[in-house]
């Protein structure tokens, strides 16, 4: 499945549900899909600022594509991090300042269901993989 098709899907399955009550306990089960973050790089160096919960985000490349691992002490914010881990992990690093990322977000209807202060933090998280890109 392509990146695209990946992004394609969510967009799809959040589209199914009627109310945000449901939109919102999915987006806390898309945090479970994370990969399993070492509790060794919760530390400063690692440490996302700007968002409501704790983020730490390690990025690595191989080659020209970007990969990142992330976690959160937050359930809400796991599920963001699902998003942007579909979005930009193994892109190319040319490619990752082209991602439509907002119109990600308004698909999923986010934009309009989550707090400022998420949204704040879901765009910090955006500009840090931004800055290990470029």
């Amino acid at each position: 499945m392509t990146k695209n098709n990946a992004i394609t899907e969510l967009i799809n399955d959040f589209s199914y549900f009627d109310g945000w009550e449901d939109r919102y306990a999915y987006l806390i089960e898309l945090g479970d899909k994370l990969p399993d973050f070492p509790e060794k790089y919760m530390t400063e160096e690692y440490f996302v600022p700007g968002c409501v919960s704790k983020v730490w985000m390690v990025p690595s490349f191989d080659g020209d594509r970007f990969h990142f691992i992330a976690s959160s002490n937050g359930d809400i914010t796991k599920g963001m991090i699902y998003i942007l881990y579909l979005a930009y992990n193994e892109q190319n690093r040319a490619d990752i300042a082209d991602i439509n990322i907002e119109g990600i977000f308004d698909d999923l209807g986010l934009s309009k269901n989550i707090t400022p202060q998420r949204r704040n933090g879901f765009y910090a998280m955006v500009q840090k993989i931004k800055s290990f890109a470029a």
